[in-house]
């Protein structure tokens, strides 16, 4: 019996092989679907079934209101049977030829409570518990039981709500086996090329920024005219700048209000605004290291799926801790949320104010008012919806290291600004025309953003909310559904579509003299365009022929007729 990964559904498997190293098994379901499972989603079908059986008995006999009194053994006592009956189980699992069924089997508690039904991922990764469906095997043998069996909670890291089975075994005469530590677990499906891309992609990205807000301070920012020499060092780092991002970062942390006082200047952000990239830079950078080191000690529940490959520069990057936590503070969630997206609002209206002294104006540019209200309204739409982040990969799968910190507290706040600070130096008029064009393009862009992923997240949700119960779906073997109508039998990713079509409508209002101000939106394209490979991947992988069957039916990815 394997559990599905990402749920506390367990179905009856064949195992192909087993690796040494890693402890992973290799086993394939019905539906030809290949997957490796590490050794505690991997048990016995005899066992499986005798411990979920005498759960049930127990579950039955027992009173509420009398306390069943449990016969407990002398320690110096032992079965006459449990040297017969204890057995290798991983060489059972390997011997066993099972015949491969789909029948969920979830487990049950001894409480018989119902579990509830829970979906928590953006790449359609659902975690789902259901009550105890009973199937008789055509052989049992009794000599087969390793042990006895007790059904417990397992803590997990996005639901908390899986389980697990838990051996006790009254006498053992084998070795025992060590159980998987969180080394042995090993990620497999390197990405970003692997251990090379990501040792470059640590210090490109950095570079990039930095060049990027370089040229666009200056009042000619082709390409061709960036400088040669490298920026003087007072113009990259002042203890002032260092210390004020320090504070906005606990100030943000506490969750305080805005702060009451005097009417401060923003125009100071923009006059330091390298000292203040650069003072991110060091802070991601030392929250990286130290996020690296403690993930040492982090237990395997707490291990991220993909940054946990063994090569020390990959995991840096990508991050071995899926939730690092202080006490209660999460610190990814956090991040995710709070100093880079409100950083970015704020710099916003930093470089408003200083386009206003700079160009000498009394009031804002269309371009820069523009600008400022369409990504204003995307920040607080994601502050709206913030409880649909826990749906995104970004928490459900990826870790917590120098990938997410530097994107979170660096790459948003500075380059998504990018063409407001553009603005400050290269102002651009716009007619009415250009100025109805760019709001109806935000707003159809805007609409198709949310109205996919309210979509999404309803049907997840409750599949028969009558608000999505009327859309086309395909059935999985995991018992979840693909929708195939509306929205998202147009393209396999609506929501991207309109993210990329709300990221023009940000870029156009800057002209069409430079390249800087389109920065975001090639990065954006880039990212969904991998985004749109890796779930690719994740879904082949987990619904088998189902994926391809929707393939079939929804054949292009973000744009429609191109890809």
């Amino acid at each position: 019996m394997g559990r599905w990964p990402g749920s506390n559904l367990y179905y009856e498997v064949k195992v192909l092989s087993y690796d040494n190293k890693t402890r992973l098994y290799t086993v394939i379901y019905k539906d030809g679907t290949e997957l490796e499972l590490k050794e505690s989603d991997i048990t016995s079908l005899t066992i499986f079934k005798q411990g979920v059986s005498r759960s049930r008995s127990r579950s039955r006999s027992r009173s509420p209101g009398r306390p069943r009194r449990s016969r407990s053994r002398s320690p110096a006592r032992t079965s006459r049977q449990s040297s017969s009956r204890t057995t290798d189980v991983r060489k059972e699992k390997l011997k066993e030829a099972l015949e491969v069924r789909l029948t969920p089997v979830p487990v049950t508690h001894e409480n018989n409570s119902n579990s509830k039904h829970e979906k928590k991922e953006e790449n359609n990764t659902a975690n789902t518990a259901s009550t105890i469906t009973e199937e008789k095997t055509e052989t049992e043998s009794e000599n087969q039981a390793g042990g006895r069996y007790n059904l417990r909670r397992r803590k997990d890291q996005g639901d908390g709500k899986t389980v697990e089975l838990e051996q006790k075994t009254e006498t053992e005469t084998l070795p025992q086996t060590k159980p998987p530590t969180a080394s042995a677990i090993k990620t497999t499906d390197l990405e970003f090329g692997g251990r090379v891309g990501v040792f470059f992609l640590m210090f490109l990205l950095p570079v990039a920024v930095l060049a990027l807000l370089i040229l666009g301070g200056q009042k000619d920012a082709s390409l061709q005219s960036f400088p040669l020499e490298l920026p003087a060092l007072q113009s990259l780092w002042d203890c002032q700048v260092f210390g004020i991002v320090l504070l906005w970062l606990l100030f943000q942390a506490v969750l305080s209000l805005l702060p009451v006082g005097k009417e401060g200047d923003l125009s100071y952000i923009h006059a330091h605004f390298l000292q203040f990239y650069t003072s991110a830079l060091l802070i991601v950078t030392l929250l990286s290291i130290y996020l690296f080191i403690r993930s040492r000690w982090a237990s395997e529940d707490e291990l991220a799926p993909g940054g946990n490959s063994g090569y020390i520069i990959y995991d840096f990057f990508m991050g071995r801790e899926l939730n690092p936590r202080i006490k209660n503070f999460d610190i990814k969630f956090f991040c995710e949320m709070r100093p880079g997206l409100m950083g970015w609002v704020l710099i916003n209206f930093a470089m408003l104010q200083a386009e206003m002294k700079h160009q000498n104006l009394e009031n804002p540019s269309p371009a820069m008012l523009l600008v400022n209200i369409f990504q204003l309204l995307w920040v607080v739409d994601g502050f709206w919806h913030e409880e649909k982040l826990l749906t995104m990969m970004d928490i459900v799968y990826d870790g917590f290291g120098f990938m997410l910190t530097f994107g979170d507290l660096a790459f948003v706040p500075f380059t998504f600004t990018c063409q407001a600070y553009y603005l400050v130096s290269h102002p651009n008029e716009l007619s009415a025309f250009w100025i109805i064009t760019l709001i109806t393009m935000n707003g159809v862009g805007y609409y198709i953003f949310r109205k996919a992923n309210s979509q999404k997240f309803a049907f997840r949700k409750n599949p028969s909310d009558p608000a999505v119960s009327h859309l086309k779906t395909i059935p999985t073997a995991t018992g979840e559904s693909l929708i195939v109508s509306g929205l998202w039998g147009w393209v396999r990713h609506p929501n991207y579509l309109g993210d990329i079509i709300m990221g023009l409508a940000w870029s156009l209002p800057c002209g069409f003299n430079h390249l800087i101000p389109y920065f975001y939106l090639i990065y954006l394209i880039t990212l969904l365009v991998h985004r749109n490979a890796r779930d690719e991947h994740q879904c082949r992988k987990k619904y088998g022929s189902a994926w391809d069957e929707y393939c079939k039916a929804v054949p292009y990815r973000i744009f429609p007729g191109i890809y």
